[in-house]
């Protein structure tokens, strides 16, 4: 898995755990649904650090959080 694959997978479980919808994240994050649906449909591939630590504050965890799982573990070579 890639990193952009393993962030989209976790903000899908985590919004999933508390109840909240993509729309609804962009809304608590302050971030633009374009910008939203551009990472989860993968059209940004390397989303800026200060985009997820909007995100991560919308889900109401810290960006520490949002990393400590197994989907970045083992993460594919980014450089080919």
């Amino acid at each position: 898995m890639d990193v952009s694959h393993a962030i989209i997978t976790r903000m899908n479980a985590l919004c999933a755990a508390k109840g909240i919808t993509i729309n609804g994240l962009c809304n608590r994050a302050g971030v633009t649904q374009s910008t939203v649906h551009d990472i989860m449909a993968s059209k940004t591939h390397s989303p800026g650090v200060a985009t997820l630590k909007k995100l991560c504050d919308g889900l109401d965890v810290s960006i520490r959080e949002f990393f400590n799982t197994e989907l970045f573990d083992d993460l594919d070579q980014e450089i080919k």
